[in-house]
């Protein structure tokens, strides 16, 4: 283990735990760390004669803390030169190396794009998850969110990304994609995670939210109607579901009060 620096260890009198600083070490305790990594490791550049790369751990740190946060390449760089626990997060002692830039980053975050080993993180984190008691319950909070990218055409290609597309919620306009949520009603943990143009209607992938044992699913208006999305014949008497043959009401007319608004069937 290196000995800290003056850098990372700083002269200050006062200190309190923030709430990111907890976080992070939550998440240092219970990510699987080396299981992620080996998934990784097959498809990351190997030392050679040039500059070693970087540590696949220290970027798939930088890369989550780009998700937590939602930092873009550059931001992140400039959180971690900024923040001392973002830093001790991902294992950088100023006073011996500097940040991986944002393009260091952005290769990194490529990497996993071309080889598709998101789907293969979230996986393997929801497979460890399980194994530690942590078990889906039989409710489901369902929800979605726009994911702004640049609109411009000022690029290589000269054109926008086909996999991008406009909407308007509200008065505003977005350009980029939208995240569906699938997120476990009793431990709050995301089972399900779908990607979509940004015109893509919420109702649309409601199914693939789902993990086909809820007895209840919450949601806002877009999801109104969606009645055939439950295995047929499942029917619970004693609780409100939501399947076929069923009504669909939001949280105003059913006196339901959880966030974001109930839309059960009964």
């Amino acid at each position: 283990m290196k000995q800290l620096t003056l850098a990372a260890v700083g002269f200050e009198r006062y200190a309190k735990t923030t709430r990111r600083a907890t976080f992070l070490a939550e998440m240092e305790r219970v990510v699987p760390w080396p299981a992620l990594c080996a998934l990784i490791e097959p498809f990351y550049p190997k030392p050679g004669n040039g500059r070693p790369p970087i540590g696949v751990e220290r970027m798939l740190r930088i890369y989550f803390l780009q998700q937590w946060f939602n930092l873009s390449d550059p931001a992140v760089e400039e959180a971690l030169y900024d923040s001392r626990a973002m830093r001790g997060f991902v294992g950088v002692d100023l006073g011996r190396e500097p940040v991986p830039d944002e393009t260091t980053v952005c290769r990194f975050r490529h990497l996993l794009e071309e080889n598709d080993l998101g789907r293969r993180l979230f996986d393997e984190v929801q497979q460890h998850l399980a194994t530690k008691g942590l078990k889906v319950a039989t409710g489901t909070i369902v929800d979605a969110t726009i994911i702004n990218a640049p609109s411009s055409t000022k690029n290589a290609n000269k054109a926008r990304d086909p996999e991008m597309h406009q909407t308007r919620k509200g008065n505003q306009w977005y350009f980029g994609m939208k995240a569906h949520l699938g997120v476990d009603s009793r431990s709050k943990l995301i089972h399900a995670v779908v990607a979509t143009p940004a015109n893509a209607a919420d109702s649309t992938v409601l199914a693939d939210l789902l993990h086909g044992k809820e007895t209840r699913v919450w949601g806002d208006q877009a999801y109104r109607g969606q009645r055939a999305v439950m295995p047929s014949g499942r029917k619970i008497v004693s609780s409100p579901k939501y399947g076929p043959g069923s009504n669909i009401r939001s949280a105003s007319s059913s006196g339901c009060s959880a966030s974001p608004r109930c839309a059960t069937a009964g």
